[in-house]
């Protein structure tokens, strides 16, 4: 068994919270054909959140530990999501009871007085229900919380007994079965009030707004410009039921957007430049997180799990992906390498790595700054002071086309003065009127 204790010490009580670590797919399983397989895993990440804050407030200045016991993940993913102050477990194999009574005697060993344990799919759970439960235990042996489905959302003891054997896990009986072994042992038993848990699709509907969320977990946000001949295949590459797309067009003469249109996703059309168009897709965007995705760039399959996942460290601001291109060459190779040191080391990753981030935080910092090159340099830099900035261990593949239209040595050169220029103070417009001309140059001889 692994634990964490996080800078606490052992009191004479303690408040077990049984819960598990979400993974799209793995998580609320039952509600993935009302949520989505990401909307089931957040669902079951706010739940735990509001249990860990109610058990905190609780639990603070009384005496009594905070133990998670959970499943799926580990101790320093547990520890990174929820914080210190909570002694992290994993819990035991076995059936739920077999995992409740390990928990129990576990506590009890230690020489614990009072011990609760209570599930994290309960958004009924209050302080005032905790401090009933270890109170009740001043008279009673044992308490419980009856739950509406006929199991129950709490059970607390102060001696080790086993009221885990016999019982039909998952169905109906369970409290009832569970008060008639306390009847047969003699225990005195305290009833709290009955609460729902959390797991179907009828229990949503005795949820608050606050923790519903049936729109897209991702809005993916594709600025195009004369983008007809890839555009559609970058579309069905990211499709996936817990993301919308969003094409925003800056003009183009051809036909991009019926091709975008054709496949199912928003389109709209804006003036101004790249930063422009991906603030705007962002104003329109439904998802909890907006990935800003350039038209010529494929998404690796699992993204949005890889996304969920880097997402789970509230001290993330922002991410994106390992750079990779479609083409095949020494030298190529060599740049992809040095663009993933930038992004892994030094925290600087660009657009053309697909940069996703919290809708909240995006609209906090004021989005893209509008200007005519390098927004999403200029963006990083910003919020590099709100938090950590997130390499995922995958890439996405970029096409090479831009540097095979103006050669990899020269598409390198151009792209490292473009940066002096910008720290040198040089406005963005004029870098950008530079750089169209070296590429209209580029055109022109290529021409003759």
């Amino acid at each position: 068994m692994n634990d964490m204790l996080g800078n606490k010490n052992l009191q004479d009580d303690r408040l077990i919270i049984f819960g598990r670590y979400p993974v799209p797919e793995q998580t609320k399983t039952r509600l993935i054909p009302d949520l989505g397989q990401t909307g089931a895993a957040e669902l079951q990440r706010q739940l735990t959140e509001k249990a860990i804050a109610t058990a905190r407030a609780f639990t603070q200045g009384r005496g009594i530990d905070l133990d998670f016991h959970f499943e799926g993940g580990n101790t320093k993913k547990m520890f990174q999501w929820l914080g210190s102050g909570i002694i992290f477990s994993q819990q035991e194999s076995g059936d739920l009871g077999e995992r409740m009574h390990a928990a129990f005697f576990k506590a009890f060993k230690s020489n614990l007085q009072r011990v609760v344990l209570v599930g994290t799919d309960i958004p009924g759970l209050s302080i005032d229900l905790l401090h009933k439960a270890f109170e009740s235990m001043t008279m009673h042996d044992v308490v419980m919380g009856p739950a509406t489905d006929g199991g129950y959302w709490l059970i607390g003891m102060k001696r080790p007994f086993n009221l885990f054997q016999n019982i039909d896990w998952g169905t109906e009986n369970v409290f009832a079965q569970t008060i008639a072994l306390t009847k047969k042992e003699g225990l005195r038993v305290c009833l709290l009030d009955p609460l729902t848990d959390i797991d179907t699709k009828e229990d949503l509907k005795k949820l608050s707004s606050d923790f519903i969320h049936k729109k897209p977990y991702i809005s993916i946000i594709i600025p195009t410009l004369n983008e007809e001949d890839i555009i559609e295949s970058t579309i069905h590459r990211a499709q996936n039921r817990d993301a919308e797309i969003i094409v925003v067009d800056g003009g183009s003469t051809d036909s991009t957007v019926a091709r975008a249109a054709r496949t199912g996703a928003q389109v709209v059309t804006v003036s101004g430049g790249r930063a422009n168009q991906q603030n705007r897709g962002a104003e329109l965007a439904a998802g909890r997180v907006l990935l800003f995705l350039h038209a010529d760039t494929y998404l690796p399959e699992g993204y949005i799990e890889h996304i969920f996942e880097a997402m789970m460290d509230p001290m993330t601001a922002t991410g994106a992906f390992r750079f990779k291109t479609d083409f095949k060459n020494p030298f190529m190779k060599a740049i992809e390498f040095v663009t993933n040191i930038r992004s892994i080391y030094f925290k600087m990753p660009y657009g053309d790595q697909g940069l996703f981030i919290r809708k909240s935080l995006f609209e906090s910092v004021g989005g893209f700054s509008d200007i005519l090159i390098m927004e999403d340099f200029e963006f990083i830099r910003r919020i590099k002071k709100k938090g950590k900035i997130i390499t995922l261990p995958v890439s996405v593949i970029t096409s090479g086309r831009r540097w095979l239209s103006l050669g990899l040595l020269k598409t390198t050169i151009i792209n490292q003065i473009v940066i002096a220029a910008y720290f040198m103070g040089v406005s963005p417009a004029r870098i950008a009127l530079w750089y169209q001309n070296k590429k209209r140059d580029n055109y022109d001889y290529n021409k003759n």
